[in-house]
């Protein structure tokens, strides 16, 4: 059995010391589900009306949790209204559209709950990345981001991305787009879903949207999922990944 760590590099802690972090693993995510996001439907509505309600009061632009994440983006050199993260640019689509795209049952509770505690969650196919360090840091400029249409882009050195071991960035600028590579496809078995806060209180907050998703994916099953938080004291995530099941 290989296992694959996960952390956060402690010049990044160090240059953002709010981030809360919390991560969750699942196994035997069920692929015949792929094509049928209409099992989660109800779920996905029910977070959804939470993040409406919010927007009802203001524009995603005057939450706490968004205003941490752009003044962490202008922190790294970038243009927050540029570079949105992630889950600024669904609750902003979601605003002018009234729904989020539906893509595959795991990625649309992923992106509900998201818009719901308006704090990224990114998902990631394990079995689509290389061990045994999956590590946010800043780039080197020499690792490899393939786009959703299949080109393949390098980030800029200083760039804050997840990178792996065989040099693979699995997303560009931190949480704001994430790779192609590993998203979750109908041949997905194991996830690795990441939830990153930067508003006072964040902990809690990616506490309680880690604990809402693990009871749905455990809900929808046959998903087991297992969580848990990321602190300075306790920076890193291991999960082991054995031979996977056909």
């Amino acid at each position: 059995m290989t296992g694959l760590t996960f952390r956060h590099a402690e010049a990044v802690r160090s240059a953002h010391p709010g981030l809360a972090a919390g991560a969750l693993y699942g196994t035997d995510v069920d692929a015949t589900d792929a094509g049928s996001p209409d099992v989660v439907a109800p779920r996905v509505a029910e977070y959804t009306a939470r993040a409406l309600a919010r927007l009802a009061t203001g524009p995603e632009s005057q939450f706490s949790e968004v205003l941490a994440w752009r003044r962490a983006f202008a922190r790294m050199g970038l243009r927050p209204t540029q570079y949105r993260c992630a889950s600024e640019s669904l609750l902003r689509r979601l605003r002018k559209e009234g729904a989020l795209p539906r893509i595959h049952p795991v990625v649309d509770l992923c992106n509900a709950v998201s818009v719901a505690y308006a704090v990224p969650v990114a998902v990631l196919d394990a079995d689509r990345i290389t061990g045994p360090l999956l590590e946010v840091r800043p780039a080197h400029g020499d690792e490899e981001y393939t786009t959703f249409d299949g080109r393949t882009e390098h980030p800029a050195p200083g760039e804050v991305t997840y990178a792996d071991s065989a040099g693979r960035a699995h997303a560009r600028r931190w949480t704001n787009r994430q790779s192609g590579h590993s998203a979750v496809s109908g041949s997905t078995r194991r996830i690795l879903v990441v939830a990153e806060a930067m508003h006072e209180g964040g902990a809690d907050t990616v506490a309680q949207a880690l604990n809402a998703l693990a009871e749905e994916l455990t809900a929808h099953g046959p998903v087991t999922p297992v969580t848990t938080l990321l602190t300075t004291a306790a920076p890193e995530f291991t999960i082991g990944l054995g031979a996977r099941t056909p």
